[in-house]
């Protein structure tokens, strides 16, 4: 008898009723970056074998960091926004203390994980956000957000289920900044070798920036004692 599937999703519940959705992304190849993109970090464009991994429905919230953390230092409070001012740093606390109460291995993206899963992985039909063409369906940016951040889950999913993407927040990922994609990783890990090692990669735009920001192949970067926000794997 064959071993059953792991499952396309599942709820993971803390000791005091915080809670948070987990989505199975299916492995698969991939074409990561964009030779047409505007800006010089997105090249060259190459091809990434991604194995199956889990990705959380929605970034982060307040309400989950305040469980695990104990405190909260967003701004735009909200229980159901994404946690935001929150350092690399700050993330890798955040996630050891998860996984002492959950017993398992929660992790950040690796960027090119976090690219495969915006983009639709095996599902992709090719959009430039995550979810559609049309930005103000999918995402939060600075000419629909109000100057605000905005409660997870109120636009379209993308292909696999995903919420907000593109916009919203920027997504810390596990990976090193570097200046392009010239010796990147093909095997959908993170690049933590050479580069900048005081910056780390965040992805998906936010409700500051425009919506070139929010494309699935855009890149920007953070000081590691800065603040973003995220989502969580395991």
């Amino acid at each position: 008898m064959s071993e059953p599937l792991a499952p396309v999703q599942y709820l993971e519940t803390l000791p005091g009723g915080a809670a948070f959705e987990m989505i199975r992304i299916e492995g698969g190849s991939f074409v990561m970056g964009d030779d047409d993109a505007p800006y010089k970090d997105e090249k060259p464009a190459h091809l990434v074998q991604i194995p199956d991994f889990y990705l959380g429905k929605f970034p982060v919230t307040q309400a989950l960091w305040q469980a695990v953390m104990g405190d909260n230092p967003s701004s735009f409070q909200g229980p159901n926004r994404p946690v935001v001012q929150v350092s690399w740093i700050d993330v890798q606390t955040f996630l050891k203390k998860l996984n002492t109460r959950t017993g398992k291995t929660y992790r950040l993206p690796s960027e090119a994980e976090w690219q495969y899963a915006a983009r639709g992985g095996h599902r992709s039909q090719g959009f430039t956000y995550s979810g559609g063409n049309k930005l103000n369906e999918v995402g939060w940016y600075d000419e629909n957000s109000h100057a605000e951040t905005k409660p997870v889950g109120l636009k379209q999913p993308n292909e696999l289920g995903l919420y907000d993407m593109s916009g919203n927040v920027w997504e810390w990922c596990a990976d090193v900044w570097h200046d392009n994609y010239e010796g990147a990783p093909d095997d959908g890990s993170a690049w933590t070798t050479g580069g900048d090692q005081d910056l780390r990669v965040v992805r998906g735009g936010s409700w500051f920036f425009d919506d070139c920001y929010c494309r699935v192949s855009s890149r920007n970067r953070v000081r590691s004692v800065g603040g973003a926000t995220f989502s969580v794997f395991v």
